[in-house]
Formats: structure tokens, C-alpha cells, sequence
């Protein structure tokens, strides 16, 4: 078994280069796809919608739109921050990236904000955290149907040991606290500059 923690083996977010001109398109897209893994140490059943949706908004399938990725690869110039994306589509009929940057960065606080719960509290069991974070971030964008299957998809989340079994993949408990308190630190920082800049230029709500 690897003696690196699953923190270590995927791009950062503290690693994302932040500019003047915002937040790099690209590096940060490699650390967002990293964090989709994720889900899959949660298990297949836990907030797969949530994954499908952080997939096909970084562009790895075309689900419901072209994606961040796709429209980085159309017009790397003018994409190559997450605000210039964003600002690129501004007089745009049609904004594929600026939307499925918008869910995105919402898929993104969710998980952030379920594993600061984690790390701030360690008696707080994993389906409590992502319950929290379910009710502070994504419930008052979904219908009364996409609520019940989170609260079934919360159940399923598993126990805090077992999870920490999963990402730690044989290093030490320390080791691993460290370095998602690292991740962590820059995930925060990223999506709460994206939250102030969406809608503090009008492109949508978080």
C-alpha cells in the first residue's frame, strides 16, 4: 500500500497559481479533477450527482454543457484565468463556461466546506459534515425531489475512520492532517475569491 496520503498524490489547490489577472485556468482544472477521485473513496453512491455534475463542468464529458475545459481549449487566450473566462463570455448570448464555472465552484464549496467541518471537529461523523455542508451550500438550489436523494446520499457516506483509512493509504494520521489542512487552505481560498468575483460582476449565485 502506498505510504503517501491521497492529498499528495493529486494536484493541490495551494499549488494554484493566483495572479493579478485571477486564478490559472489550467492548474487549477488539473486540481479540480483531482478532487472528482475523491468522490470515489467515498463510494459510488455518495453525492454521485454532485460528482457527475463537478465532472461535466470541468469538461471531461459533455453533460449538460461544454464545459470549463472545453471552452479553455477554444480560447485558451482569453481563458487563461478563471476570471478572464468569465469576462471573455460577458457580452456573449450564449456563456457555456461561465456557467459550468458557476456549478462548479458551487460543487467545490460543498466538498470544501464538508471537510473543514471534518478537520475542525473530530468527533463530527462524515455524514453529518456533508449534511452541514449539503444545507449551507447546495440545498436552496435544488428541488424538493434532488434534496431527498441527498439526504439518502448523505446516509451513505461512510464512517470517519473508514474514510480516513481510504485517503490516508498507509501513512500516518499526522501526515495526512497536514496535507489536507494545506489542500484545504488553498480550495478555500480559490472559491471564495470566485463566490466574491461571480456575484459581485453579476454572472450568477453560488
Amino acid at each position: 500500500m502506498s505510504s503517501r496520503p491521497y492529498f499528495e498524490t493529486v494536484k493541490s489547490f495551494a499549488d494554484v497559481p493566483i495572479t493579478i489577472n485571477g486564478v490559472e485556468t489550467l492548474v487549477f482544472l488539473e486540481a479540480s479533477e483531482g478532487l472528482v477521485q475523491l468522490f470515489d473513496l467515498l463510494g459510488s453512491g455518495v453525492f454521485g450527482f454532485v460528482q457527475s455534475d463537478i465532472k461535466g463542468n470541468i469538461g471531461e464529458r459533455l453533460l449538460i454543457c461544454l464545459g470549463v475545459r472545453a471552452q479553455y481549449q477554444t480560447d485558451s487566450l482569453h481563458c487563461s484565468t478563471l476570471e478572464n473566462l468569465l469576462i471573455s463570455e460577458r457580452s456573449s448570448q450564449d456563456r457555456p463556461g461561465t456557467g459550468c464555472l458557476i456549478r462548479l465552484t458551487r460543487g467545490l464549496t460543498f466538498l470544501c466546506r464538508a471537510l473543514q467541518h471534518m478537520q475542525n471537529d473530530p468527533s463530527m461523523e462524515l455524514h453529518v459534515c456533508f449534511k452541514r455542508s449539503y444545507d449551507e451550500v447546495l440545498r436552496h438550489h435544488h428541488t424538493f425531489f434532488v434534496r431527498s436523494l441527498a439526504a439518502v446520499a448523505v446516509r451513505a457516506a461512510p464512517y470517519r475512520r473508514d474514510f480516513y483509512t481510504r485517503i490516508s493509504q498507509g501513512a500516518p494520521v499526522e501526515k495526512l492532517d497536514e496535507e489536507l489542512a494545506r489542500w484545504l487552505s488553498g480550495l478555500d481560498v480559490i472559491v471564495k475569491r470566485l463566490k466574491e468575483f461571480i456575484e459581485g460582476e453579476g454572472y450568477g449565485r453560488i
